[in-house]
């Protein structure tokens, strides 16, 4: 058995999980999400733990058994606690502002870059003098926020000789060496 697929979810309080055919629904206190299943997994819902089996053996199906449990387990995750991921602006002029659910990003560009977010991502920037602009994102829906955050890093991928751009914070980017001293 996939060691993923067979260990069990547990619903905190406050989250109602409800099953109807293959849609499976999560509700808590942050929000609500949704996620259809392969008929090939089965759920079991007894008490406050929630378990998943699957029909045969087969590759596909083996697969399947251990995202169903991850997605699952996100879905109860994020609307119980919720989800976050911070990203730092490095750059000289490099500048984040936040207001409502537009993100509006200076990245050296002859233009401001304006991102208009989902409503299910709440979205902050936190400017502090000697230090890069960080941008926070938090979300119950970890598949939103995971893509979203990778579309703004995108704008502005850090560069390896520099470091100059947006990274995830704790990031770790590979440094390069500059050129060799000039020719005598």
């Amino acid at each position: 058995m996939s060691r993923i697929g067979k260990s069990p979810v547990n619903i905190p309080s406050g989250v109602e999980v409800k099953l109807d055919g293959n849609m499976i629904s999560v509700k808590g206190p942050k929000g609500e999400l949704s996620q259809e299943i392969d008929s090939c997994v089965k759920i079991a819902i007894d008490g406050n733990v929630l378990t998943l089996s699957r029909e045969s053996d087969a590759p596909d199906h083996r697969s399947k058994h251990g995202l169903y449990r991850s997605l699952i387990s996100n879905m109860v995750t994020g609307v119980s606690e919720g989800y976050k991921k911070e990203l730092e602006v490095i750059g000289v002029g490099y500048r984040a502002n936040a207001a409502g659910q537009q993100l509006e990003l200076a990245l050296g560009y002859s233009h401001p870059i304006i991102i208009e977010l989902p409503k299910e991502i709440k979205v902050s920037a936190d400017t502090q003098k000697g230090k890069a602009p960080v941008v926070t994102l938090e979300s119950y829906d970890k598949q939103l926020l995971g893509q979203v955050a990778a579309k703004i890093r995108s704008l502005r991928k850090p560069e390896p000789y520099k470091g100059k751009g947006i990274r995830f914070v704790g990031e770790d980017i590979r440094r390069k060496a500059g050129k060799s001293a000039g020719k005598k």
